[in-house]
């Protein structure tokens, strides 16, 4: 299913890439955990290629995410920057190509398109 490709994949990644945006602006661990609404040690394993390296997003995606670093102030800011960065690997068909790596499905499937 398209959404668990979302939970097991994508939002691990994003917030991977956005834990090391954040690092990159000068931001402490500690702070990059609370703005993740994640553990210190969790900000440390996606800096240390330890957590959420099984996907890499595209080069539109990452640009992206560095501009939602600068939006994110609290978990609803949060919430509505990862909501954002996921429609844009959806419309993207980043989705897509994860879903298919990650799965076997038929070429005509377009499952991940009607979300």
């Amino acid at each position: 299913m398209p959404q668990e490709v979302e939970v097991f994949y994508v939002i691990p990644a994003i917030r991977r890439e956005l834990a090391l945006a954040m690092k990159s602006s000068g931001k402490k661990q500690r702070e990059i955990a609370k703005l993740l609404c994640v553990e210190d040690s969790t900000v440390s394993q996606y800096v240390n290629d330890k957590r959420a390296t099984r996907i890499n997003l595209n080069n539109k995606v990452k640009g992206a995410v560095a501009s939602s670093v600068k939006k994110i102030k609290d978990m609803v800011s949060l919430v509505r920057e990862i909501q954002n960065l996921l429609k844009l690997v959806k419309n993207e068909n980043a989705l897509c190509e994860i879903h298919r790596a990650k799965s076997s499905l038929p070429k005509s499937c377009n499952a991940c398109l009607f979300r």
